[in-house]
Parts: structure tokens; C-alpha cells; sequence
């Protein structure tokens, strides 16, 4: 469906491009093979008008003009839709040649690659890249969940999706409807910030938790998007890093490492046990559980509370 849509705008686009004169809607609808298997005139005018929003949002500059029997046509200016020349400096092209290179494990690996290719062509300088032949460094993004390119491509669209959620005092999956508005990612992980339509809040998922397939659902958002910065800020407080308060917590000794480095105390107890005080956010008692029988939780009350309950869930399950 994606496929479609992006192919009948491509072809809307060349029209209006490719005319010296305003076209009708009767000329495109009869140019254009979607809009003629459209069933009805209803169902071609409200497909015409939101491709034309669409085009419009993208950047494209369409005019309309009535000629003199009243009629409406439509034209898209060569002259009015033509970039500027791109002109960067060696930084700004190695910026680019860098963050190209990032994405060699996803869909943009081929967009990113084309697209250098295309602002080289233009005349974009080529850089001297200390990553590209003697660097044992190389800077990527692991993209290893299914769920990655649906999800990417429905926060691109802005469409709604269901997929199945494991949370993690949880054995168990759960079906749950998102709007979802970006990804990001958080120390090697990453994760979906987007609109629970269920628990009518948002809410952050953890992409390796999401088990089979993300589907698309039809209709418009119920939820308004926050701007990236928000929706960032967002993702890094329920992955944990916003640390607001401080744990003093008992672990096992030997065990636990990822605890350790994140302590800013360690006393040594000497009977098995190393106590810690580690400052967290959201989701530590999430986290703990993980460790199982290695880790106690002291105090504060209300995190060995949550840990508790946690872990009576997981015995349920």
C-alpha cells in the first residue's frame, strides 16, 4: 500500500512538473492509472486532494489557477520548485560522509550511499575521511530487531500500529495499539516513543521485547506529536538515564557488573555481599529484576516495593 501511494505521488508530481499549462483534474485523473481505477468521482476528489496536501508538505509548490470559463488547473513551476545550489565546505562534507556510513546495517544504507553519490555529482568536495582505508574505527548504528524498518517507515508516515509487547516482569506478550513517533537509540538498544492509544498515554517499548510482526493500522493520529527534542528527552527518561534520585542496594559479590559501573560507592561487606549506591531514574526496578536472586534492594521503600511486585509477576506468569 506504501508502494502505491508513493508511486501514484511520484506520478502526480511529473504531471504538474512536465506541464506548460494548468491541468484539470479530469486530465490528470485521465493521465494517471491510479485515479482511473478510482471507483467513483468522490473517491478520486478526496484521493487528488490529500495527494496534493501531501506533495505540498513534501515541499512541492503547486499552483492553482482558474482559466477564464472557471475551470480549476494545476501546474507545479519548474522554476519555483528548483534547490538552490548546495554548496559545504570540507567539514560539513565530512559530517555528511561520516553519517552516511553510520547506517550501513539498515534501509538507509542505500539512500544514504545515492544520495552522497548525487551531492558529489553536484560538486560537493570530496574530503580526506580518516575512517575510510587505515581507521580500525568504524561508526555504526546495530540495527538487529525485525521490528526496525516497519516501525521507522510507520513514524515516517505517521501511521498507527499494533504489535505484540513483552515487558519485562512479564513471560507473557501483550497486543498493544501505538502511534508511534520516533526511535532512538540508548546504549546499544533501541527503543519506540510513541502514543499507547489503550492506556492513553506515552509510553517507551524496547524493540528486542516486541515479538512478531508490526502491523500497520489505517486512520490518523488521536494524539498530538511532541517536537524531538520532548519525545528525546522522553526515550532517555524511561530508558533510565535521567538519574533523579539515588538506590543503596546489596549484590552479590562477583555478580552484577553492569551495576557496578554505574555506582558511585561500593563498600565491601565481607560476607558475600557488596552494598551500592547507584543514582537512576525510570525503570531501574526493571532493570534489577534482571539480576534475580544477586541483588537486594535497601531502600528507597517504594523501589523494593516495585522490585517485589515485579518479581511475584514473573512467578505468576
Amino acid at each position: 500500500m506504501a508502494i502505491a501511494k508513493a508511486e501514484r505521488l511520484m506520478n502526480l508530481a511529473l504531471c504538474l512538473l512536465g506541464t506548460r499549462r494548468p491541468l484539470s483534474k479530469r486530465e490528470l485523473r485521465g493521465s494517471i492509472e491510479a485515479y482511473l481505477e478510482a471507483g467513483s468521482d468522490d473517491s478520486f476528489n478526496r484521493m487528488f486532494e490529500r495527494d496534493k496536501d501531501d506533495l505540498r508538505e513534501l515541499g512541492l509548490v503547486i499552483e492553482t489557477v482558474e482559466n477564464l470559463d472557471g475551470d480549476t488547473g494545476y501546474l507545479a513551476r519548474r522554476d519555483s520548485n528548483r534547490l538552490p545550489p548546495i554548496t559545504l565546505d570540507a567539514e560539513e562534507a565530512a559530517a555528511l560522509g561520516l553519517a552516511a556510513k553510520v547506517w550501513q546495517q539498515a534501509r538507509l544504507a542505500g539512500a544514504a550511499s545515492g544520495a552522497l553519490q548525487k551531492l558529489r555529482a553536484a560538486g560537493m568536495p570530496e574530503s580526506e575521511d580518516a575512517y575510510e582505508v587505515h581507521s580500525a574505527l568504524e561508526p555504526r548504528i546495530p540495527v538487529h530487531e525485525a521490528a526496525f524498518e516497519p516501525l521507522m517507515l510507520a513514524c515516517r508516515d505517521r501511521r498507527p500500529v499494533t504489535f505484540d509487547y513483552r515487558k519485562a516482569n512479564s513471560a507473557r506478550a501483550e497486543q498493544r495499539q501505538v502511534e508511534p513517533w520516533t526511535l532512538e537509540c540508548w546504549r546499544g538498544h533501541w527503543y519506540l516513543a510513541g502514543w499507547d492509544r489503550e492506556r492513553g498515554a506515552e509510553r517507551v517499548f524496547r524493540l528486542s521485547r516486541i515479538t512478531g510482526k508490526v502491523r500497520s493500522r489505517a486512520g490518523a493520529f488521536t494524539a498530538e506529536v511532541p517536537d524531538v527534542v520532548t519525545v528525546r528527552e522522553t526515550v532517555e527518561s524511561w530508558a533510565g538515564e535521567v538519574a533523579t534520585r539515588t538506590a543503596r542496594i546489596r549484590l552479590r559479590a562477583g555478580a552484577g557488573y553492569p551495576l557496578r559501573s554505574r555506582a558511585t560507592a561500593v563498600l565491601e561487606r565481607g560476607d558475600g555481599w557488596d552494598e551500592l549506591e547507584i543514582p537512576y531514574g525510570h525503570g531501574l526496578d526493571a532493570w534489577l529484576v534482571e539480576f534475580g536472586p544477586d541483588v537486594v534492594v535497601e531502600e528507597p521503600a517504594d523501589l523494593r516495593a516495585d522490585v517485589v511486585d515485579r518479581l511475584r509477576a514473573v512467578a505468576k506468569d
